[in-house]
């Protein structure tokens, strides 16, 4: 799986971890949406589409920017990152 890789995700919110695959040809403000949507069908939880979101690297506390594309990041398989509300 060249195009995909694991990510570990974490929603402090609602103290829950998820294993989820990202593909490596798509922007950030794209995967934070997609993210969102899995969130919610995941745990049934609402959350809204309208607040904005931020990615978050949890071993070097990097904030992915919305117009970055996942492979020119450092976000690679084993990667664990945190998603909050801004």
């Amino acid at each position: 799986m060249e195009n995909k890789v694991l990510i570990k995700l974490t929603v402090p919110t609602l103290n829950e971890t998820f294993d989820l695959f990202l593909p490596v040809n798509e922007v950030i403000w794209k995967i934070k949406k997609m993210l969102i949507k899995s969130i919610i069908d995941l745990t049934g939880t609402i959350f809204a589409n309208n607040e904005e979101y931020i990615l978050l690297n949890k071993d070097n506390c990097r904030v992915y920017h919305n117009n970055e594309v996942v492979i020119y990041t450092d976000i690679r398989n084993g990667t664990e990152l945190f998603i909050f509300t801004k």
